[in-house]
C-alpha cells in the first residue's frame, strides 16, 4: 500500500470529531477524501451503504477478519463490529487523495501504528463526561443503556489521548474547526500561500 497522508480523527463518541471531520472535507484545498468503514451494525435513520459506513453482516465481517482484508477492526460491543477494509485506503489512495477517518480511538491507534510516518493521528477531546452524556441524549438514537455503555466507554478513551499526536480540546466549535484546519493543512505541507489562494478564489 502507497499512495498520500492518512489523517485520524478519533474521540468518544459526541466530542464533535464526525462535525470537524465534514468541515474539513468541504475545504477542497486539502484534497481529502473519506474513508467509509465497515460495521456490522444495523443502520440508523437516513444511514446510507457505501456512504456513512459499508454495513454488513456478523458473518461476512468475521470473513474478512478471516482473509486479512482489515488495516483495522475491532469489536466494540459483542457481535458490533467496525473496521477499515484496506481496499477502501487503496482505492482513495489510487484516486491521487489524502485520506481521512473518523473512527475509533484504538482503530485510529492501530493505523497510526500500521502507517507512523504517513499518519497524523488527532484526539478531539470533549469539554467533559457530563456534556457527552447532554450530547448524546440530543441525538435520541439511542436507547439510556446503550448511552451509559458510551459513557463507560468514554472514561477509558480519554486516557488514550496522549498517544496520539494532537489533541483538539472542543469546547468552542469554531476554535476546533480552525486548529483542525491548521493541523491538516501542516501536516500534508498546504502553504499559508495556498491557503490564501483558494480563499480569495472562493470569495
Amino acid at each position: 500500500m502507497k499512495g498520500g497522508k492518512l489523517l485520524i480523527f478519533s474521540a468518544p463518541s459526541g466530542s464533535g470529531k464526525t462535525t470537524i471531520v465534514k468541515h474539513l472535507l468541504e475545504q477542497t484545498e486539502l484534497n481529502l477524501a473519506f474513508s467509509v468503514s465497515a460495521t456490522s451494525r444495523p443502520r440508523r435513520g437516513k444511514e446510507k451503504n457505501g456512504e456513512h459506513y459499508y454495513f454488513i453482516t456478523v458473518s461476512e465481517f468475521k470473513k474478512h477478519i478471516r482473509n486479512d482484508d482489515f488495516l483495522e477492526w475491532e469489536e466494540v460491543y459483542r457481535d458490533n463490529f467496525y473496521g477499515t477494509l484496506k481496499s477502501e485506503v487503496d482505492r482513495l489512495w489510487a484516486e491521487g487523495k489524502n485520506v481521512i477517518f473518523d473512527i475509533d480511538v484504538a482503530g485510529g491507534l492501530r493505523i497510526k501504528k500500521k502507517f507512523p510516518e504517513k499518519t497524523l493521528a488527532v484526539f478531539v477531546k470533549p469539554p467533559s463526561i457530563d456534556e457527552l452524556k447532554i450530547r448524546l441524549k440530543k441525538r435520541s438514537t439511542e436507547s439510556d443503556d446503550k448511552i451509559n455503555m458510551r459513557i463507560a466507554k468514554a472514561s477509558v478513551e480519554l486516557a488514550t489521548a496522549p498517544q496520539f499526536d494532537k489533541i483538539i480540546k472542543n469546547y468552542d466549535l469554531d476554535t476546533a474547526l480552525g486548529e483542525a484546519y491548521e493541523l491538516v493543512a501542516d501536516f500534508i505541507g498546504l502553504s499559508n500561500t495556498d491557503t490564501i489562494a483558494n480563499k480569495n478564489t472562493k470569495e
